[in-house]
């Protein structure tokens, strides 16, 4: 699906959401984001990397390309519906521009949105007051069951959002 008109594909009623996740506009926060889909899916889920793969290139925009990264936050949600997962990244605003897919340059950048497009079933953004969330659909096979019960994080992420706004940028 090329392009992400702002209004195209407003998603399939009844989705709920099953997580979020608020994080410092840094570009560690990428690696926390991963994690974070990690625990919330289960890890036999189909389109588990699928998802892993677009968060990271929607976290990586935000903080590269947006206010977010100027001391900003991103914040990540996962919700889910019949059928469908939604992965929704809200940035900080980037003084009125909006994704759009580039041309192909051969460039090393600006390549992400179109690994978002290919990977998914379909993609868009909307304004939220300065900000955008840009989201992005998968397909979900049979009855959504997540990976922690609880709607826990793992073990190891009893730390994950301390430890992403302590230090440096890294």
């Amino acid at each position: 699906m090329m392009g992400a008109p702002e209004n195209r594909g407003a998603g399939p009623g009844g989705l709920v959401v099953v997580g979020a996740l608020t994080l410092p506009g840094v570009r560690r926060s990428v690696g926390h984001a991963r994690r974070f889909l990690r625990d919330m899916v289960p890890p036999d889920h189909p389109g588990l990397d699928d998802l892993v793969t677009v968060v990271s290139e929607l976290v990586c925009n935000a903080v590269t390309h947006t206010a977010s990264g100027d001391g900003g936050r991103v914040t990540v949600s996962l919700l889910a519906g019949s059928g469908c997962l939604r992965l929704e990244v809200a940035d900080d605003g980037a003084g009125g521009g909006r994704p759009r897919l580039k041309a192909e340059t051969g460039a090393e950048s600006g390549r992400g949105l179109r690994i978002v497009d290919a990977l998914t079933r379909g993609w868009g953004f909307r304004p939220d007051g300065p900000g955008t969330v840009v989201w992005a659909e998968f397909p979900s096979v049979g009855r959504i069951l997540f990976g922690n019960t609880d709607r826990g994080l793992s073990r190891g992420s009893s730390t994950l959002v301390p430890t992403a706004f302590e230090g440096e940028d890294r």
